[in-house]
This record gives structure tokens, C-alpha cells and sequence, in this order.
């Protein structure tokens, strides 16, 4: 059963919000993370959310908040974004999905759920491939383009994880609250 955040003085406590730094094969790991308002760690199976090019993991704050109500939410900056090491030049999918393997490791997550977004769907991808007893579910929001990046199209039907493909518009804060709902929904089943 997942646990509730409580109530303070009348108002709603919500998860933790928080970021740290963690060890990779590139270096650090700059990790935005949230946690339920009973310390996380809980029942419910912790999400791994992975971003899109351009930005950082902080794209998912407002989901973070959200989702971290009942289960533990990471958003790392994969490495060479944000504010995470990384290798010259750019690693690719199979090196960041490897990078975050070590992060999972060092957590000792045995289990974990992906929500990846854009390009992120790659390395979410090959992560779930590499590490199918620890991937329990995957949800992407918005895939790459499959005729511009084929990788996309031949991987995809590889995943033995139940999947699931939200649609969003560019800012995901436009769509949050839907995201959200569907999002906890699939998580849950």
C-alpha cells in the first residue's frame, strides 16, 4: 500500500525534494530526487526518469512532486548534461544507459520503474534490455521520431517490460496533471 504525504498545520507536506551527487563510470552523477514525506525507501517500486536532449532532469520537477507522493522519483542529469560529468566526446545510448546501471547499483535498487521523454526513450530503452530482472515497467512520453532515428524502431520491440506511451506537448507542465493520473495508473497495476 502506498503511503500518503501528511498533513502539517493543515497544509500538505508532500514529498522531499532533493538532489545529490552519485558516482558513475564518467564521473558524478548530478541527481534531482524526491522522496514520499515518510522518508522514502517505501513499498512502492522507485521511479528512474531519464530526460530528453536539450535539458536537464530537472524537466521533471512538477511530476516529481507529484509521482514522489508514493514512491521514491529520480531524475539524474545524464552525463554530459546539466550538471553531471561526462566523457569528451558525448557518450552514446548504451554508454549513458550503463552509467545509470552504476547509479542503480550503488543505490541497491533491485527493482525500478523508466519514464523516459524523447531521445531519453533510447537509453531507457537499453537499459530495460540490459537489465531486464531489475526494469519492471517502462512508460516514455513522446518517442523519437522513428524515421529519423531508426534505433528507436528496432529496439523497441525487444522489451519484455509492460510499456506504456503518454503524449505530452513540448512544456510537460502543460499536461502534468493527465500525465500524472495515467502515469500513477500504469505504475500501480
Amino acid at each position: 500500500m502506498a503511503r500518503r504525504a501528511t498533513a502539517v498545520g493543515g497544509r500538505d507536506c508532500g514529498p522531499s525534494v532533493r538532489r545529490a551527487y552519485f558516482e558513475c563510470r564518467f564521473g558524478q552523477l548530478h541527481v534531482h530526487n524526491a522522496m514520499p514525506a515518510g522518508g522514502g525507501f517505501d513499498e512502492a517500486t522507485p521511479l528512474l526518469c531519464i530526460h530528453r536532449d536539450g535539458v536537464t532532469g530537472r524537466m521533471f520537477a512538477g511530476l516529481m512532486r507529484t509521482i514522489g507522493r508514493d514512491r521514491s522519483v529520480y531524475a539524474p542529469d545524464l552525463p554530459g548534461s546539466g550538471e553531471s560529468d561526462g566523457p569528451q566526446p558525448s557518450p552514446g545510448c548504451t554508454d549513458l544507459a550503463a552509467a545509470l546501471g552504476d547509479f542503480l547499483r550503488d543505490l541497491r535498487l533491485r527493482r525500478v520503474d523508466l519514464l523516459a521523454a524523447g531521445a531519453g526513450a533510447l537509453v531507457a530503452t537499453e537499459l530495460a534490455l540490459a537489465r531486464v530482472d531489475e526494469v519492471r515497467r517502462v512508460a516514455f512520453i513522446d518517442l523519437p521520431d522513428p524515421a529519423a532515428d531508426l534505433r528507436i524502431r528496432e529496439k523497441l520491440p525487444l522489451l519484455a517490460q509492460p510499456t506504456l506511451l503518454l503524449q505530452a506537448r513540448d512544456d510537460l507542465a502543460l499536461d502534468l496533471p493527465a500525465i500524472a493520473a495515467e502515469l500513477s495508473a500504469f505504475l500501480s497495476a
